[in-house]
């Protein structure tokens, strides 16, 4: 079994900057890859970035890229997502998740664990 905690949501003005955390424990070893979802109100998960466990391979969704970083910290076993130029449209929750999938993707159903999520508001 894996766990994963995230923290650092909160509110911030659109253009603002937050960090999230993800902290994993149990048996990490066998993730594979690890990856950010939000969902807002009313619609569905969907992906945002995913980064190869202990490597610097990384998928952005294209409504992030360029704004968003994911990284990690192997020694920590805790990955991050750097968020800048925050929009009102990244208001969601956001979700860590760790897949044992050989293949990476940002499909949901490849992953097995999930944290319970943060909560980003981003205000105009």
């Amino acid at each position: 079994q894996v766990r994963l905690v995230e923290s650092g949501g909160g509110s911030v003005q659109a253009g603002g900057s937050l960090r999230l955390s993800c902290a994993a424990s149990g048996y990490t070893s066998s993730c594979n890859y690890m990856g950010w979802f939000r969902q807002a109100p009313g619609k569905e998960r969907e992906e945002v970035a995913v980064i190869v466990t202990g490597g610097t391979y990384t998928i952005y969704a294209a409504s992030v890229r360029g704004r968003f970083t994911i990284s990690q910290d192997n020694a920590k076993n805790t990955v991050y997502l750097q968020m800048n130029s925050l929009k009102p449209e990244d208001t969601a929750m956001y979700y860590c998740a760790a897949s044992v999938s050989t293949s990476i993707s940002l499909e949901p159903w490849k992953y097995a664990y999930w944290g319970q999520g943060t909560q980003v508001t981003v205000s105009s």
